[in-house]
């Protein structure tokens, strides 16, 4: 496949895990008994540790109770998880392509963006902080729609074609990698990639791609995320993607 953004084929060689013993894995997965009620359960934990990793105090045993059994909580514990877990549900019905990532990220930061700054790409500058340094300097503002159509371009030959269900999570991880990298929103720009990788595993692996744990990864294993993530360079336009593969491989480390 020719891409306009996502780094060339010469990587996928290295990935990590063979199809076979990734196959397997997949297997061991069970399929969704009661559909809703499963997709409850395993989108309950994605929503907790996607929250966690962006600093949201929320417990994944007071949500299942809030989400499975009625359990009343104070309205500001559970309305960050509430959110995304309305556009996961929203994911599961819709593709994500870019009019949907919007509406998307309009569920997403419903309670902590302004109306006019939800479920719309950035036109101001963006960098990411890190205590009391940046760690990252994302797109130039007049940089991201023109990045977003190589983007959109590239998830839109992706879903056309077949792949393997080792190619399905390695091109997931970009997706995921590269949406994080143009940055191109206000806010929910972690949350909007976390969502998107996990949309086309089920886009591509149907249901059962749901319940794998990869927030859960990322939040227990936050220090690598995020050195991963900056190992690849400091500045969009330096972005060094031979390196890739260590964030690629936190992907089927979690399953």
């Amino acid at each position: 496949m020719k891409f306009k953004i996502l780094p060339s084929d010469t990587l996928l060689p290295h990935f990590s895990i063979q199809e076979d013993e990734l196959g397997k894995r997949m297997a061991d997965l069970q399929e969704f008994q009661n559909t809703i009620q499963d997709f409850t359960f395993y989108t309950s934990s994605s929503v907790v540790y996607s929250s966690k990793i962006e600093g949201v105090e929320i417990e994944l045993d007071s949500y299942l109770k809030h989400k499975l059994l009625g359990v009343k909580f104070l309205v500001d514990y559970t309305k960050k998880a509430d959110d995304l877990f309305e556009a996961y549900s929203f994911a599961r019905n819709n593709m994500l392509n870019e009019k949907n990532i919007l509406k998307a990220h309009k569920f997403i930061t419903k309670n902590f963006l302004r109306a006019s700054e939800r479920g719309r790409w950035r036109v101001s500058p963006m960098f990411v902080m890190g205590g009391e340094r940046i760690l990252y300097v994302a797109t130039n503002p007049e940089q991201v729609k023109g990045e977003l159509v190589k983007f959109f371009a590239d998830l839109s030959l992706l879903l056309k074609n077949e792949l393997s269900i080792r190619e399905t999570f390695f091109y997931a991880s970009l997706l995921h990698l590269i949406f994080l990298n143009i940055h191109p929103l206000n806010d929910g720009n972690g949350r909007t990639a976390r969502l998107l990788e996990k949309w086309f595993l089920a886009s591509k692996l149907g249901d059962k791609a749901w319940q794998i744990p990869s927030e859960k990864y990322y939040y227990q294993n936050k220090n690598e995320y995020y050195h991963n993530l900056q190992r690849i360079g400091f500045e969009y336009d330096t972005m060094d993607y031979s390196k890739t593969l260590p964030f690629v491989n936190m992907l089927v480390a979690c399953v």
